[in-house]
């Protein structure tokens, strides 16, 4: 008689940091396609491959997992607009810059901007002050640009960084709610010109 298969791969013997790479992988995968709640510790280890006393071992419960891969999905997202707004010193160039890095986050095959923004975990604490920090640090880099190029004061810059990280937030996640009924260089640079005919009214401060 033949053994019958195995329900999970044997699980090989890994260095910590990159065990702790392949949980997050997995635990994505299955917070992304069911969200946090109907999420299972035990599917998760399932798909990693290892057994939940592993699992365990690297987070001590859902909760942590879910928080560990949160700051991993803001901080990526924090990355790309940085070098978004890096990439180029002129402002014309800069403004589609920074909407092509919102929608690259959101079309990204992983989904993992889910996480950030369509969390069904929201109301908890630890859940929304990370959200709401990304979103900060994002609005913030594009405030001091705003701030050093317009001349205008610090309360207006970053009123008007947040109106514009909340408009590439809201429509690149409209944009693909439509399953990308439009090309998505021509969706950014769509409100790429939006955004930039606001701000080119203010002139260059120098």
């Amino acid at each position: 008689m033949t053994a019958s298969p195995q329900a999970r791969p044997v699980s090989t013997r890994m260095p910590r940091p990159a065990r702790r790479l392949q949980l997050l992988g997995a635990a994505r995968d299955v917070f992304v396609a069911q969200g946090y709640h109907a999420a299972a510790m035990d599917e998760i280890a399932e798909r990693a491959g290892v057994s939940k006393p592993v699992l365990y071992q690297h987070f001590p419960g859902k909760l942590e997992l879910y928080l560990a891969l949160l700051d991993e999905s803001a901080n990526e997202l924090v990355k790309i607009m940085s070098e978004a707004l890096s990439s180029t010193s002129d402002n014309r160039q800069r403004v589609p810059a920074t909407f092509k890095a919102f929608y690259d986050y959101v079309a990204d095959a992983g989904e993992a901007f889910r996480l950030v923004f369509e969390s069904d975990l929201s109301n908890e604490p630890a859940v929304r002050a990370r959200v709401e920090h990304a979103m900060y640090e994002c609005a913030d880099m594009v405030s001091q640009f705003i701030r050093e190029d317009a001349g205008v004061s610090n309360e207006e810059a970053h009123l008007l960084g947040m109106a514009l990280v909340g408009m590439a937030q809201v429509s690149a996640r409209y944009w693909l709610s439509t399953n990308q009924a439009m090309p998505k260089d021509a969706a950014e640079q769509l409100i790429a010109r939006l955004a930039w005919r606001g701000l080119s009214d203010w002139p260059l401060t120098s």
